[in-house]
């Protein structure tokens, strides 16, 4: 069965009787009454012979050799082809902890943009608990309906933790989106920043606000694929080695930036520096924005409002990106994930390596080609080329890596 992209809207009634309903006057009410996705049937059952073989008792022939031949499922079943949206609702969308229920609605979303950039079917599935060891059983014992988890709005720090055990426990791709499909797209622009630049990754020092789960995942792959050096910034300034507050997700991240020793604020650290990554919220005072080198990049990422608006930015900056569909250069998570684990599944692979996640980014800078510009660096989400080139290239990579079953 496959998830299909409708929009099962029904009349504008109120359910309980009271007053107007809110989808009256509200688009995006209008749009998500009923949900924004169903189950569609990819074989008929029309009559007899049909239930005879989509279900009993044709089906108990199948079932019979998949227990014999575990394999074969990823054959006769769709759990090959299909992800775990999975959440606990604690970090939504800038939202923060708004729980399970509420948290549905991004999830559903998540899941069509699955089936419609990457023809990946996905299941939301929210959790009505926060214990890391709860989610990590629970998630667990699901596995067996599914190719591939993302996982999706989890706080920080639990979030790590919970994918690195899931990863230790589950053979197929586990993928926490928040840190990794952002780290990707944002690797992907600062390559196409650097080529128009005329300059090498290896040649930016590279400043990141923001030590949750993006700000880490954008450092470790920044050092990953050569950056001259990255130093990253939390609430109390840059995070170092000689700080005594830091949680061990940080210490770990101390020991593998910052190459330069930078103290003191995200402000001090924005001196001289050829890139600025906000993933944090908060605003950017002008004055640190101006006190970057020449020819610097931009990337402020926070939703809805940037950390650097693009009108002060452009006053300093060589290329400016946001997290914005309404500016150019929108770092969007959308490019990434779809093709991303349409490749890992279409090789079944075991998990989703660094080296996958490169290929990725390379892949998807690659798109822009001879067309890049200031206001060009990184494609569109609706540019129908992108998703199959970050397929292939994961794809490889995973054949590459030894990851991959076929």
């Amino acid at each position: 069965m496959a998830a299909e992209i409708v929009n099962p809207r029904s009349d504008s009634t109120d359910q309980d009787g009271g007053a107007e309903p809110l989808d009256s006057f509200d688009p995006a009410f209008a749009l998500h009454r009923g949900g924004k996705m169903a189950v569609q049937a990819t074989v008929p059952v029309r009559d007899k012979d049909d239930l005879s073989l989509a279900y009993t008792p044709g089906v108990a022939r199948v079932c019979t050799a998949i227990a014999e031949q575990p394999e074969l499922v990823n054959d006769y079943t769709w759990k090959s082809s299909v992800v775990a949206v999975v959440t606990d609702g604690t970090a939504v969308l800038g939202l923060g902890d708004i729980g399970p229920q509420a948290s549905l609605p991004v999830m559903e979303g998540k899941a069509i943009l699955f089936k419609q950039f990457g023809g990946v079917d996905a299941v939301p599935i929210a959790l009505d608990c926060t214990d890391v060891d709860d989610i990590v059983e629970t998630v667990v014992r699901l596995a067996p309906s599914f190719g591939g988890v993302n996982l999706e709005d989890i706080s920080a720090p639990r979030c790590f933790e919970i994918e690195r055990r899931l990863q230790e426990r589950l053979d197929i791709p586990v993928f926490h989106d928040d840190q990794h499909g952002t780290a990707v797209v944002t690797l992907a622009a600062l390559r196409n920043a650097a080529r128009l630049s005329g300059r090498e990754i290896g040649q930016l020092r590279a400043v990141i606000s923001g030590a949750g789960a993006a700000g880490v995942a954008i450092a470790r792959m920044l050092v990953e694929a050569g950056i001259g050096d990255v130093a990253v910034a939390d609430r109390k300034g840059v995070v170092s080695a000689d700080r005594e507050d830091l949680t061990p997700v940080k210490r770990e991240l101390a020991g593998f930036t910052n190459k330069a020793g930078v103290t003191g604020s995200l402000e001090d650290a924005l001196a001289g520096a050829d890139v600025f990554i906000g993933v944090s919220g908060g605003t950017v005072a002008e004055a640190a924005v101006a006190s970057m080198a020449e020819g610097a990049f931009v990337f402020a990422m926070a939703n809805p409002n940037p950390e650097v608006h693009p009108e002060v930015a452009h006053k300093y900056a060589a290329v400016v990106a946001t997290g914005r569909s309404d500016f150019p250069n929108q770092i969007n998570n959308v490019l990434a994930f779809p093709g991303i684990f349409a490749g890992a599944l279409q090789v079944r692979a075991t998990r989703i390596t660094e080296g996958m996640k490169i290929a990725a980014a390379e892949a998807l800078a690659a798109v822009v080609g001879d067309d890049l510009a200031a206001d060009y660096v990184i494609p569109s989400p609706f540019d129908e080329r992108v998703a199959p080139a970050v397929t292939a290239a994961v794809a490889a990579a995973a054949r590459a890596e030894g990851v991959a079953r076929r």
